[in-house]
């Protein structure tokens, strides 16, 4: 897939005459497509896990942490961005770390269904990820998963996930799941995760024991990796130094992850920079303690909406009218 391959631009193209979806060839050339939003935001999506790996405001400043040292070759899955991790989280089941779906080449949905609410701008792609014979092999349920990345008029990263169980066996199938959010920040120092307060956490530092949080925000001093429980709808992740609050805004995924591996776990990875966990912190959005059941014909929804505001503009409460734009997703996310 190249870029000549991409179909011609509308008319009112985006600004500076880039089309909003562009193929062309990434890092080691694979394929990846761009998304230009008309003022001047963006995003990278790799066909290899359906991997966004760069989301930019309009000023041209990443907001997504890509380790210098990952590797953008098969089958390591890239060490940043947006990893997808289905059908498995971590090890909570047989298969491979967070199983397989970041490690295979989706395909771009050429007639994908509708969506309940229409995109108002074209800046988006839809993609597709069924299983190969192998996987069938180590996971024995037939599914589609179709991805739509998006982004919002204002510069909003939206992904959304479908995942429906086709199995012709009339067998259920269950999974976890979690986007393995990478965001870049100036200083793991400097910030605090706000909205998880009160909540009750594993912590995977001590076998996935059970704890209460207790501060009236989470910051970071050591390695941390907690997974929270019965998680609000609305998580803030505040960066103090670079006056930026990001804003997780999720649908069907009632659990949250928070993760940085500190320095001892950082010079353990050969993927990641020694020093690297200074300008990063996972803020995953996931559905973990409770697997997702589907019968055969059944589909689940996973929405992830990112957002990135000045601090200012972040008072405790950010627009709490707004939820996140597909209210029609029921709690249990399954139809």
């Amino acid at each position: 897939m190249s870029a000549s391959s991409s179909s011609p631009p509308p008319a009112g193209e985006e600004k500076g005459g880039a089309a909003p979806v562009e193929h062309c060839k990434g890092v080691n050339g694979l394929d990846k497509v761009v998304l230009r939003e008309v003022r001047g935001s963006s995003a990278e999506v790799y066909l290899y896990g359906g991997h966004v790996t760069s989301w930019k405001d309009e000023h041209g400043e990443e907001l997504l942490f890509v380790s210098n040292k990952a590797i953008f070759k098969p089958p390591k899955a890239i060490r940043g961005g947006i990893p997808i991790c289905f059908p498995q989280f971590s090890n909570f089941g047989n298969l491979e770390q967070h199983g397989f779906a970041r490690n295979r080449s989706w395909s771009v949905d050429p007639d994908p269904p509708p969506f309940p609410v229409p995109v108002s701008n074209r800046a988006y792609v839809d993609l597709i990820l069924k299983p190969t014979e192998d996987d069938l092999k180590i996971w024995p349920h037939s599914f589609e998963y179709r991805l739509r990345v998006a982004l919002g008029p204002g510069g909003d990263l939206m992904l959304t996930s479908r995942i429906r169980n086709t199995n012709a066996d009339g067998k259920s199938f269950s999974f976890t799941f979690a986007y393995h959010t990478y965001f870049s920040i100036s200083d793991i120092s400097e910030v605090r995760v706000e909205g998880l307060e009160t909540l009750d956490y594993l912590d995977n530092l001590q076998e996935r024991a059970r704890f209460t949080e207790q501060g009236d925000a989470i910051v970071f001093e050591s390695e941390l990796d907690r997974i929270y429980l019965g998680t609000p709808s609305k998580i803030a992740i505040i960066d103090h130094e670079k006056k930026r609050t990001f804003v997780v805004r999720k649908g069907g995924l009632p659990d949250a992850v928070v993760w940085n591996p500190w320095d001892k776990k950082a010079k353990a990875m050969s993927d990641f920079g020694d020093d690297e966990y200074k300008r990063m912190v996972c803020v995953e959005a996931a559905a973990i303690e409770k697997q997702i059941t589907l019968k055969p014909g059944e589909e689940w929804t996973g929405k992830l909406e990112l957002s990135a505001v000045p601090s200012s503009y972040y008072s405790g409460q950010l627009d709490p009218d707004r939820v996140i734009q597909d209210s029609s997703v029921p709690e249990d996310s399954i139809s």
